[in-house]
Formats: structure tokens, sequence, C-alpha cells
């Protein structure tokens, strides 16, 4: 007589951060098996500093308990899957120490403050993945469906040979000269004002869309707010608050990427416009289920830009949501964001992005601040 085999242990998952990330990480685990087919998992901790603090997220976002001490988490037997949501300065300690202590790690961008510590994580990233130990770094504009299908049309070459890039990302959180001091505004605990914190985002998107490499970079970097009201009165504001880059890519095209939190007006924008012999593509993370498209093989008098609502069952990622026509938002790029990582555990394959391509980026984030500190044009060999 035979024995149905006993199904799976549960992963037990434990997020680190419980802030802005936190919050939109825990959205997507609470959320992810109600619609689409992963193993199953469970939320077992959330961690943070502020014992009363994180024990009140936790039980609002769908987690078992709270705990203070990461250390003492990811030795735990019942953690299988540790997803970093805390500041960067906090990045590669956490990752190194949860890759090492076997577990797959997912972890947010950009991959670490420094490169010195992007290489360490990069590296115990391979060690891990030996041992069939996942990793992934969250750059979760990849999961918006509009943008998964513009790289479909591209690589499909719709647009024929790309010719240039243009990516801006544009917030105004800091517009206003009386915005308070935070860690995001310090170099040692940000490693980098807009530049590391949506420049990163920007410069993914052009490496994930043509599925090109950057081989020059020109930058600059400026800070119009130099001081802003802190605990300890007025402090001094050490990352830049908008970036410039003109990036040389493999294949012959040219990418402008331009990047702000002083854009007075621009909330959260992210644009993208990429141009080919054959034709062109519009995105407006402002307008996140909408790409535009205009096909140059067309008659003249036919030509224009046309509005591809991105919501139907063919699209990326639509067809476990809600019937044609019912857009989605923002928060569902993390929900496929951890499908897709669940995905690759199940399967015993490297999620994309890992994070040698966040090195990468991370690569080029650091000759756009070396070329701004020099007046100069730098080569970037890709690591």
């Amino acid at each position: 007589m035979s024995h149905p085999s006993n199904p799976p242990k549960p992963l037990g998952v434990a997020a680190i951060g419980y802030a802005f990330m936190g919050k939109a990480h825990s959205n997507a685990w609470r959320n992810v098996a109600s619609f689409f087919d992963v193993p199953a998992f469970e939320q077992k901790v959330l961690v943070g500093r502020d014992a009363d603090a994180v024990a009140e997220a936790a039980a609002k976002y769908g987690w078992a308990e709270s705990a203070t001490d990461w250390r003492t988490v990811i030795t735990r037997d019942d953690i299988d899957i540790v997803d970093i949501c805390a500041p960067g300065w906090m990045h590669a300690e956490i990752a190194v120490a949860a890759l090492e202590a076997g577990k797959h790690v997912l972890v947010e961008k950009p991959l670490a403050n420094t490169l010195a510590e992007a290489e360490l994580m990069t590296a115990a990233a391979a060690k891990a993945r030996a041992r069939g130990v996942q990793s992934m770094i969250g750059f979760n504009y990849r999961r918006v469906p509009a943008l998964a299908l513009a790289r479909e049309l591209i690589a499909e070459g719709r647009l024929g040979t790309v010719r240039h890039v243009r990516a801006a990302y544009l917030q105004d959180w800091l517009a206003d000269a009386q915005a308070p001091m935070t860690w995001r505004l310090q170099k040692e605990t940000a490693g980098s004002g807009a530049l590391g914190d949506i420049a990163s985002h920007a410069i993914d998107q052009v490496l994930f869309l043509l599925g090109d490499q950057v081989t020059e970079v020109s930058g600059r970097l400026n800070t119009f707010v130099g001081r802003r009201p802190g605990a300890a009165g007025t402090e001094q504001v050490t990352v830049d608050d908008a970036a410039w880059a003109t990036l040389s890519l493999t294949s012959g095209a040219i990418a402008s990427v331009e990047v702000s939190r002083v854009a007075t007006g621009r909330k959260n924008s992210l644009q993208i416009e990429v141009y080919g012999e054959k034709g062109s593509l519009l995105f407006d993370l402002e307008n996140l289920n909408e790409l535009g498209f205009l096909d140059a093989t067309l008659p003249v008098r036919e030509q224009g830009f046309r509005r591809i609502l991105v919501n139907e069952p063919e699209h990326p990622y639509l067809g476990a949501w809600w019937p044609q026509g019912h857009i989605i938002g923002w928060e569902h790029t993390f929900t496929h964001q951890v499908r897709d990582f669940l995905t690759a555990i199940m399967d015993g394959t490297q999620p994309s992005p890992s994070f040698e391509e966040g090195l990468n980026v991370q690569h080029i984030l650091s000759a756009v601040e070396e070329s701004a500190a020099n007046k100069s044009t730098l080569t970037v060999v890709r690591h």
C-alpha cells in the first residue's frame, strides 16, 4: 500500500525593517499566495530596533511575531528566507551573515552603500549559490507590467536598433529648504542621495530594457540645500539632491539619466523614453498601466504614439489579477517580486536581478560620483 508523500515544510520568512520598505514588502508577502501559485511559506517574524513599534507593525502586517535582534533570528531553524528592508548601511552585514547561515536573501536596492560592501555581498552570494542558497536584489520596477512588456517589444525587435534612451526619476520631498534632516541625507548612513536612492532604479531600467551594458560614464551631482533643521540644530547635508549622467552602452546606444529629490511638483515620476530606428516607447510611472508605442514602419500618415493599456491577461503578471480594464498599482510590483523570488527558490534557479547585477549598478553609480568629482568621463569595466 503506497502512502502519500508528506508535503514540503512551509518556508519560514523573516523581514528586517518595518518602515516604508518593510510595509511594502510585508504587503507583498501577505497577498502573493492569494493570486499566484507559489511554494508554501509562513510570515514568521518581523525585526526592528524598537520593540513596541515593531510588535505593533508585526500585528498589523501579518507577521506571527516580532523581534529586535536580527542576529538571533537568522540562526533560527524555522527561518529559510531573510528579506532585508533595513537602511543601506546595514545591508552588507545582515546579508552576508544570512547567506552564510544558509538563508535565501532578498535585499532592497541599492545593494550597499559602498563598492567594497557590495563586492563582499556578491562574493557571499556566489558562495551560497553553490550550496543552493538563492539571493536577489529588489529593483521592483522590473515588475511593472508595462515595463516588462516594453522589454519584450524591444527584444522582439519592434524598435529596431535602439539609438538613445531618456530616463528621469523626479521627486520633490526635499524641495522645501525647511524639510528636516533624515538618515537619507547623511553619507555615512545613506551612502549617497538621489544618486543611490533613485538613479539606481533609472540605471537598472536602462540595462533591463535594453539587455545592454554601460561602457562609459559622465556625471554631475548637486546639493541645492546644504543645511537642514535637525535634532542638533541646523545640520550639514552630506549627499546630493540631484544627479545627471550620460551613459554610453555596448550596443552604441546613449542613455541620459536625470534624477532629483527637489523637482517641485513631481511626487514620484519615473519617465522613460526609448527611441529606435523602427519605433519608440514612452512610459511614466504616474500612469503605470500605460505604455506609449510608436511604430515607425507604418506609413507616415498613420504614425503616432498609441496608448497600450497594459492590463490584459496576455500581459506580464496580469493574468493573476483582475478582469481586463481594472488597473493595478505601485504596490503590485512588490507582490510580483516576491512571486518571482519564491518561484526561483522552488525551481532552484538564480533569480534576477542577482547580486552581480546589483554590483554592476553599484559600479556605474560609483563612476557617476567619481566623474562628477573629477569633471571627467570614465570607462566602466563590467564586474
